[in-house]
């Protein structure tokens, strides 16, 4: 496994355990469809949530929530709305995309942000 994938691997893992410690309901991870790939997808009550994880050693090319592009937003939306039309027995009130940016250095500890609705 290259190294960037190994490190996606572990933001990944890392944001769901701290998503499912703050109270969220994973549903599932690195779901697939025509459009792309879902990191997470989790519910925060009776919402539904879209959840890409962006992972990086540094910021030194930038924050991880840089690497959320207009377009990469509005791709996130038609996988949130792929995701509902493939799960039509659910009732979903309310659904969002969030983004968790993680700097996770070759030492240390990760520090980890999450940014809930982005539109």
């Amino acid at each position: 496994m290259k190294a960037k994938d190994e490190l996606g691997r572990r933001g990944e893992e890392f944001a769901a355990s701290t998503l499912e410690k703050s109270g969220f309901r994973l549903v599932a991870r690195n779901w697939r469809c025509p459009v792309g790939e879902i990191d997470i997808v989790a519910y925060d009550g009776p919402v539904l949530v879209v959840v890409e994880v962006k992972t990086r050693t540094s910021d030194a090319f930038g924050h991880p929530f840089e690497a959320i592009t207009p377009a990469k937003l509005r791709r996130l939306h038609l996988l949130a709305s792929a995701w509902l039309a493939e799960h039509p027995g659910r009732r979903h009130p309310e659904c969002r995309v969030d983004v968790v940016g993680i700097l996770w250095p070759g030492y240390g500890e990760p520090s980890i942000q999450h940014l809930r609705g982005v539109s």
